[in-house]
């Protein structure tokens, strides 16, 4: 049976292309494409238009591990530097200790070095002695120092410093002494005028940076920045130390003594290390001994 003059079996649209035409069609169309992508480089513009369209997709999915790995790295090396700058710290710390200390042993040592510069050449002995108590009121002007009777201290002892006479110890302990300094109101230390030789009695004031010299009359030979040294009398002190300067002279006509001030040489109010120190009996310049003033030598007031 027929119809519309076609006949049974036969394809309604007609039949396809051969095989051996499709296989040419496509291997001259790969040839070109071959041809164009040696010229023009087509493939690599393909894979990087896809390599930058997949980029986003990459990250994206990447994102947590490295987000992970980001914050790990960044903890650990938070805690490093901590660590490291507690370290810093601690040692600058140490570094800034050991500079104090060494500050502190280079001012003992010039310390030290000044006290000794001052020994006179009849001092027999000395012993250092560090200030770890002050009574500094106006009845009362004492120190105390960290040495006694084990170290061989004993009472009305001559204490120095750098400068010249600190004053005498009053009292001794089994480790410690107390030191009555010469600004005490109940001390009194005999002084000569370096000038002009003239003998006197310097007494405290119960003021750290004074003394008073209230039996000098109105017509002495004394004036503003003489120097005042001890003058070997008293049993204490040999003659020649240190003691003060005078600061102020006033005299009034109707009066027989001056009112002459002084301030001492020694820093009272800042000394940290003074000397004990002990005389040679054998020389002549030196203060009477122990045994001439228990003989009937008459000591220091």
């Amino acid at each position: 049976m027929t119809g519309f003059g076609t006949s049974i079996g036969r394809p309604i649209y007609g039949r396809g292309p051969s095989p051996g035409l499709r296989f040419t069609v496509y291997a001259l169309l790969s040839l070109t494409l071959m041809n164009l992508d040696q010229r023009e480089h087509w493939s690599a513009r393909i894979r990087y238009g896809l390599e930058a369209a997949a980029y986003p997709v990459q990250v994206a999915v990447n994102s947590p591990l490295a987000a992970w790995h980001w914050l790990t790295d960044s903890f650990s090396t938070r805690g490093m530097l901590r660590e490291q700058n507690q370290k810093l710290h601690d040692q600058v710390q140490a570094l800034q200790l050991a500079l104090l200390r060494q500050q502190a042993l280079e001012q003992e040592n010039l310390q030290l070095r000044a006290l000794h510069a001052r020994l006179p050449p009849l001092v027999r002995q000395w012993l250092v002695a560090e200030v770890i108590g002050v009574d500094a009121g106006t009845l009362r002007q004492r120190l105390i120092i960290n040495r006694g009777a084990h170290q061989g201290v004993h009472v009305n002892q001559p204490v120095l410093d750098g400068a010249g006479i600190v004053g005498q110890v009053a009292h001794v302990g089994p480790w410690s002494a107390e030191v009555i300094l010469i600004t005490d109101p109940e001390h009194a230390i005999p002084v000569q005028v370096e000038r002009t030789g003239l003998r006197t009695i310097a007494v405290g004031s119960g003021n750290a940076e004074e003394l008073l010299l209230p039996y000098l009359a109105v017509n002495s030979d004394v004036r503003s920045g003489d120097v005042l040294q001890s003058s070997g009398l008293g049993g204490v002190f040999p003659a020649g130390l240190p003691v003060g300067r005078i600061t102020g002279v006033h005299r009034e006509a109707s009066q027989l003594l001056a009112q002459v001030r002084a301030e001492p040489l020694a820093k009272l109010d800042r000394a940290r290390e003074v000397m004990l120190v002990e005389f040679d009996p054998a020389n002549p310049a030196g203060p009477p001994t122990a045994q001439a003033l228990a003989a009937g030598a008459s000591p220091q007031p």
